[in-house]
């Protein structure tokens, strides 16, 4: 597998680990990078929360449009999920999945929503802004595995130009088959951007599943 991703840094802040009741890995946009998805920390305003924010190559997980053929945007994705699990690893020798929070805007969320239907089981929760499972509309949703009741918020604009609704509502039909627990919000005319709507979403869902 090519290592295009591994390597870069992996910005953290928050609690220690080892002091953590809950892990959140946050995953950045396309041209964006870890600072700017950490610069959502304040707003989540939860104590006892490590947070990890890795760093893509170049600010870019993959090269194409997410809704282009999985093929074309190899080997970029695969290393992206490589690093994703690499920062799992080093989560849950400490803590449990269950206490594990995957976050990602926009191609950050196209990867997280894709990376929890492939490693399927019981989390703290997921939360995709402005974003959804990776692929043409005929690929196969053949995910395996069961989420178990994660607390699943997903939330994106009607008219948002990189997220066609569509894609939207297929990602919370099939992570609702995969057992996940989904609240989907649709904001009327929103630009390509997280709301303070969201976020409270995102604290909520934290905290009622974590405490």
């Amino acid at each position: 597998m090519s290592r295009l991703h591994q390597g870069q840094p992996i910005l953290t802040t928050g609690a220690a680990l080892n002091q953590a009741r809950l892990a959140v890995i946050m995953l950045h946009g396309r041209g964006a990078n870890a600072e700017s998805i950490l610069s959502l920390v304040p707003d989540l305003a939860m104590d006892d929360v490590a947070y990890f924010a890795p760093q893509a190559a170049n600010n870019t997980w993959y090269l194409y449009r997410f809704l282009e053929s999985i093929e074309r945007n190899e080997p970029w994705l695969s290393s992206a999920f490589q690093t994703i699990d690499d920062v799992v690893a080093q989560i849950t020798t400490v803590l449990a999945p269950e206490h594990l929070v995957f976050l990602g805007f926009s191609q950050g969320a196209c990867l997280a929503s894709e990376y929890v239907a492939r490693h399927a089981q019981r989390y703290a929760g997921l939360a995709v802004l402005s974003g959804g499972l990776i692929g043409p509309d005929d690929t196969p949703r053949d995910y395996t595995g069961s989420l178990a009741g994660t607390s699943i918020f997903i939330g994106c604009s009607d008219v948002d130009p990189h997220i066609p609704l569509a894609r939207v509502q297929t990602t919370t039909r099939v992570l609702r088959q995969l057992g996940g627990t989904v609240t989907e919000q649709i904001y009327p005319s929103m630009d390509h951007t997280v709301c303070s709507d969201e976020i409270d979403h995102v604290r909520q869902m934290v905290t009622v599943n974590t405490h």
